[in-house]
């Protein structure tokens, strides 16, 4: 997904959509954000979401140039290039389960695992890891983001194969539900229709429809973290089902 144009922020709608859509049963809501170890709930989610932005892309996150040559430790076998190969997400996947999940075949292919083993781990292990010879980001990401990237690891993750068939792609949300906050929040920037924003080019378009289709694992960890370098809210203060209930309505949405 490219840059989304900037748009007004969004908080005031997003606050009164929560408080006015139903309550969802407590069995879907294992991902609510709550205080942790001495941060409060907002607090906890603004880390998650930081982290969660950097695992996408943390060189646009941080206003940095992109890498110019591919990341060392990028496998030979691996089909990428350059700058991506230095994104977390580039090995480990969008569901976080590197060739294990939907990186298990295709071009996105590296035979790296996953870093599902890591939640709940030790946050100053995190770091440690990231700052090692092989990930090599001590001198390129600062402390304090490193510290926010160690949060999501241990804290954002979820198991995206609950809410998503990998064979299929089909997703398990309520499209209805979903279009209650797509509309009254998402569609301030992508549209009504999904197509106020083509990440590619007019000959050949690519809207949220298309991504959701495509790629429903990126979209749904977009939806929780939002869009490196651009405005795009998260939506990590609703629950887990919520997020996927937007899902997919996005996946019913023109893709052309």
């Amino acid at each position: 997904m490219g840059k989304p144009l900037p748009k007004p922020s969004l908080l005031f709608v997003l606050a009164f959509t929560a408080a006015a859509l139903p309550s969802v049963p407590a069995a879907v809501q294992a991902q609510v954000i709550e205080a942790h170890e001495g941060l409060s709930a907002a607090r906890h989610a603004v880390e998650i979401t930081r982290g969660g932005i950097l695992y996408d892309n943390w060189y646009t996150a941080l206003g940095k140039e992109p890498p110019k040559e591919t990341h060392p430790a990028y496998p030979k076998a691996g089909k990428q290039k350059g700058a991506s190969t230095w994104r977390c997400k580039e090995c480990h996947g969008w569901d976080y389960k590197g060739a294990s999940g939907a990186y298990g075949k295709g071009g996105r292919y590296t035979g790296i695992r996953g870093i599902r083993n890591l939640t709940y781990a030790s946050e100053s292990a995190i770091v440690a890891i990231l700052k090692d010879k092989t990930h090599g980001f001590g001198e390129l990401i600062p402390a304090k983001d490193l510290e926010s990237l160690a949060h999501f690891v241990a804290h954002g993750q979820i198991d995206m194969d609950m809410y998503i068939d990998r064979p299929t792609k089909k997703v398990k949300g309520d499209a209805a539900r979903g279009e209650q906050v797509y509309q009254t929040i998402c569609s301030y920037c992508h549209g009504s229709d999904g197509k106020s924003i083509n990440f590619r080019t007019p000959e050949n378009p690519e809207y949220i429809g298309t991504v959701a289709n495509e790629n429903p694992w990126e979209t749904l960890h977009k939806i929780r973290m939002g869009q490196p370098g651009v405005p795009m809210i998260s939506m990590l203060a609703f629950d887990v089902q919520t997020h996927v209930d937007i899902l997919a309505y996005a996946r019913t949405l023109p893709q052309k």
